[in-house]
């Protein structure tokens, strides 16, 4: 496999075949993010692409049942760009059970319904998207791109074409805004209601806009050694490739909000849950969870 730069993927896609399929990130602001800064954003030729999953499929296809297409935001790809991908990839890898890529609520939006409908069909079964926050005020403050409403669009659209969502939080964020913060994501995932949610802590990420603001002590909260010693990121070098995963602490429900959550279970390292439907009182103890994480 060739990789350019260094490649990410979620916690739960250790054991995928990364498909780096566009390089760095195509929004590439938020404030907190170094994770693309070293790429200038396009979507890789076809032709190399489709090698390397060749490769990969002469290689091991018989041990391969999932793929994550790399890098930030690979939904941003037209469907021209995915259709030969995925095609390809239900051809060559006879086990194959599961597709998967980060996105922002803007790459949903910018599909049609068919086109979204289209994507399933061919096999891109789950996406991984972060809104962080539900508070506009902080989505604006980090330049998220996106508001609380336009992930809630991309959710329900995202469903309605048969896909699973991953939401990822960011606890620590807010600064002063904590509490705004944190009740507002708890509303966010309810109405969003995604099959996985994530509560990851911020680190500040020296070069950032986000570390020159905890330098000048303009961030409480989520700045200083505080973040930094709460949730270092651990450099995990594997073959050609560094693939970054988060050491995060389980956030606990208090018992009211495991019960409204009705089933649920601890997903791979701890930090991520699965509930069904929309859940208000589950909402309310994550925001009471999020609170008390944040103090």
């Amino acid at each position: 496999m060739r990789y350019e730069g260094r490649i990410y993927r979620p916690p739960s896609e250790a054991d995928a075949l990364i498909l780096q399929a566009t390089i760095g990130c195509s929004w590439n602001h938020c404030t907190y993010c170094d994770m693309y800064s070293d790429k200038q954003f396009r979507v890789r030729a076809l032709e190399p692409t489709l090698a390397d999953l060749d490769t990969a499929a002469a290689q091991a296809g018989a041990h391969i049942d999932k793929v994550f297409v790399a890098d930030g935001d690979a939904l941003v790809m037209p469907l021209a760009q995915w259709r030969p991908i995925l095609e390809r990839a239900r051809a060559r890898l006879p086990r194959l059970r599961r597709v998967s890529c980060y996105a922002m609520a803007r790459n949903v939006l910018a599909k049609t319904d068919d086109e979204l409908a289209q994507l399933r069909a061919l096999g891109l079964s789950r996406l991984y998207i972060g809104p962080e926050s539900g508070d506009d005020a902080t989505l604006r403050r980090i330049a998220k791109g996106d508001d609380a409403a336009a992930h809630v669009e991309a959710a329900t659209r995202a469903h309605a074409a048969g896909m699973e969502l991953s939401v990822i939080t960011l606890l620590g964020i807010a600064g002063e805004r904590s509490e705004e913060h944190a009740r507002a994501t708890g509303e966010l995932i309810t109405a969003m209601d995604p099959e996985f949610v994530a509560a990851l802590t911020v680190t500040v990420v020296p070069g950032t806009p986000l570390a020159k603001l905890a330098a000048r002590d303009k961030l409480r909260g989520a700045g200083g050694a505080r973040a930094a010693a709460g949730a270092a990121w651990h450099r995990a070098p594997r073959a050609a490739e560094q693939r970054y995963v988060p050491h995060q602490p389980r956030l606990e429900l208090p018992a009211a909000g495991r019960a409204a959550a009705g089933r649920s279970r601890a997903h791979r390292r701890g930090h991520r849950c699965r509930a069904r439907g929309p859940h208000p009182a589950a909402a309310r103890a994550v925001a009471r969870a999020v609170i008390s994480a944040c103090r």
